[in-house]
């Protein structure tokens, strides 16, 4: 699943540092960076496919040399404060010497990734791999007994993950044995790299610096980690078994129903997202007077069938389909949807008939149909993820009313590259759609989506488009610019909207990697970060100055089209609990703005034990205090690093 939704679900997970000329500093002086698009761009030529140059002890050598030395280059002249950035850096030279003996380095770098990293269960994590491999080699080289030195990697691994608290960490134990049961066989990883990578490779002809991490992390699983992967699950396992207690759920107590007598009048929720199955909600839906369902656009407004939403497709014409359309995935719905539910119960250590049927199809995959699988849980991703926030928004709310809203995004492997002509058609179809919002009384509308310009800039390599990595660089910032535009400044002029955003789950700094709306700041949005069960940042949570609450994003419960109900991590899990919470407040005193919500939300939320300024949703404590006396609006900060441009720029 790519960073455009703000779902969790990810296959192949690459910290892509991006390392195009740029000025040389002068001596002693590092050139500042301010965001991501500061950073330079590199490009190594590739000749046949990623196959071939991951297999290839003499190509990956050659390969390795000039990227460490680009990445070097680049931590020596530039002045890079992001910790994500650095810690990819850090990371892809972490595993070059791992995979080139150079073991004191590779700690050296395990070090470096851990002071950086704020989560204490990835920090506890970080490096678990690394630090069992090297104490191993001391004892058995595993060229000479391979069979001994892997048991004594078992033995390692399990000393220094059982030392960790269980507490802490029995969530990214339980997604580190998943990982490992998915990236199973040889066939797996080279059809990742056949599918996910040799795409984009192919069209340029080289490998981006955007693939180096993921091409450095296919080697590093082809040559030190699947023969060791039934030691890794192995050892998770026996962890998983003797450690039967669970985190505490702290969510139940802070949960609030709204009664059927306590609520004034309905509240409309605005859904924006890949599409809802209305049949799911009857009784809890928006209905539009004015239009019927028989294919005509009855009421003149430019939309078909809008008797409960409007929705557009991937070129930001209008569609009639609420329900992201099955298209060329037609007939294979059933099995993507229990690709998704296998896959997400093998990274929680569920032991399921999918999760069980999941091994078994990956154990036999061939290369060339990976593609097909990636694309399945793509499919999948989009086809339930409004459903499923749809359900979160207006769980214990009689007074709530759901809009769709249905924005399009490409599951198809790779994606259809954006342009200026659909950057601006997009952008349109955002003015449309918050109009159509403030046209229809909407009152608050939940945003579990993004776009990045990493991933615009991706979409272009993946395509052939551009001649170099700097032509490809000012292309997508110029399309992120137009969609940018049609986005922020249609929220900005809806002040009666409250939005709340997802801030995504790239482990990142919204701001410093350009990801809209969550670097957006303006008084009527919230961004929303995801804990756990406990209240812990979740592993994948991306964060910033930006994101100002949390919600509970791990394993959620909630309805899937056709009715069923499944459990999902992300963002997209935790921002419609706060606008659950917002409709609550609007159906007791709809007479409050947007600014007044947020204060509301805010004052009510309780600080995470031991951090003041990392506050988490409490529902009760808000509902409870509806009717307290007004405090003072929140300050809002100008947070955006850059400016956004005018439509006519």
């Amino acid at each position: 699943m790519q960073a455009r939704f703000a779902f969790r679900l990810v296959v192949v997970c690459a910290l892509a540092a991006v390392v195009t000329v740029a000025p040389a500093a002068g001596a002693g002086e590092k050139i500042k960076v301010e965001s991501l698009d500061d950073i330079p761009r590199f490009s190594y030529p590739v000749e046949g496919s990623v196959v071939d140059l991951i297999t290839s002890d003499e190509r990956f050598g050659e390969f390795a040399v000039k990227v460490r030395a680009d990445i070097e280059d680049v931590l020596a002249r530039y002045d890079i404060n992001d910790a994500s950035t650095l810690q990819g850096y850090y990371a892809i030279l972490s595993r070059l010497d791992l995979m080139e003996g150079d073991f004191e380095s590779a700690l050296a770098r395990v070090e470096q990734i851990g002071e950086l990293e704020t989560k204490e269960a990835a920090r506890l994590m970080n490096g678990l791999f690394t630090r069992a491999w090297i104490a191993a080699t001391a004892e058995v080289d595993p060229e000479e007994d391979f069979e001994a030195f892997a048991a004594a990697f078992a033995t390692h691994l399990e000393a220094l993950a059982g030392a960790l608290p269980w507490d802490v960490v029995q969530d990214s134990i339980k997604e580190a044995k998943g990982r490992a049961e998915v990236f199973s066989t040889e066939s797996f990883v080279l059809g990742i790299a056949q599918s996910q990578v040799d795409p984009a490779v192919e069209a340029a002809g080289a490998v981006s610096s955007d693939l180096v991490s993921t091409v450095v992390a296919l080697r590093t699983m082809l040559t030190m980690s699947l023969p060791l992967n039934q030691e890794v699950v192995e050892v998770y396992s026996g962890m998983i078994s003797a450690n039967k207690v669970e985190k505490e759920n702290i969510w139940a107590e802070r949960g609030y129903i709204v009664g059927p007598d306590e609520g004034v009048g309905p509240v409309i929720v605005g859904i924006w997202d890949s599409g809802v199955d209305v049949d799911v909600f009857n009784g809890l839906l928006w209905v539009n007077p004015t239009d019927a369902e028989d294919g005509e656009d009855n009421d003149g407004n430019g939309f078909v069938d809008d008797v409960h939403g409007l929705a557009f497709d991937r070129e930001g014409a209008p569609s009639p389909f609420l329900l992201h359309p099955e298209g060329d995935m037609e007939g294979r719905v059933d099995e993507a949807m229990s690709f998704t539910k296998g896959f997400m119960d093998l990274t929680s250590a569920i032991d399921s008939p999918e999760a069980s049927a999941l091994k078994r199809h990956l154990a036999g995959v061939e290369p060339a149909k990976v593609n097909d699988f990636i694309e399945a849980l793509s499919f999948a991703a989009l086809y339930m993820h409004g459903t499923h926030v749809a359900g979160i928004a207006v769980e214990g709310n009689p007074f709530a009313r759901i809009m769709v809203a249905r924005l399009s995004f490409d599951y198809h492997n790779p994606p259809a590259p954006l342009s200026v002509e659909t950057g601006t058609a997009i952008a349109e179809s955002f003015r449309r759609t918050v109009e159509y919002f403030r046209t229809h009384g909407v009152r608050v509308v939940n945003m579990s989506w993004g776009w990045s310009l990493k991933e615009i800039e991706s979409g272009l390599e993946a395509n052939g488009v551009g001649e170099t990595p700097q032509e490809r660089a000012e292309l997508a910032a110029k399309i992120l610019d137009i969609m940018s535009t049609g986005l922020y400044q249609s929220m900005v002029a809806a002040k009666d909207i409250l939005f709340v955003a997802a801030a995504g789950n790239s482990d990142n700094d919204v701001e410093f990697d350009q990801m809209i709306p969550s670097s957006y700041d303006m008084e009527n949005l919230m961004v929303v970060g995801a804990v756990d069960q406990a209240g812990d940042p979740t592993g994948f949570t991306s964060q910033g100055e930006n994101v100002r609450l949390y919600a509970n994003g791990f394993e959620i419960e909630s309805y899937v089209p056709g009715g069923g109900r499944m459990a999902a991590s992300g963002t997209s899990m935790s921002a419609p609990a706060v606008v659950n919470l917002a409709a609550k407040i609007l159906a007791v005193d709809p007479s409050l703005s947007p600014t007044q919500v947020i204060d509301r939300i805010m004052k009510g939320a309780t600080p995470r034990d031991g951090d003041e300024d990392f506050l988490l949703l409490h529902p009760r404590n808000t509902m409870l205090s509806v009717e307290a006396e007004e405090v003072e609006k929140p300050k809002v900060r100008n947070l955006r690093p850059r400016k956004i441009p005018s439509a006519n720029e």
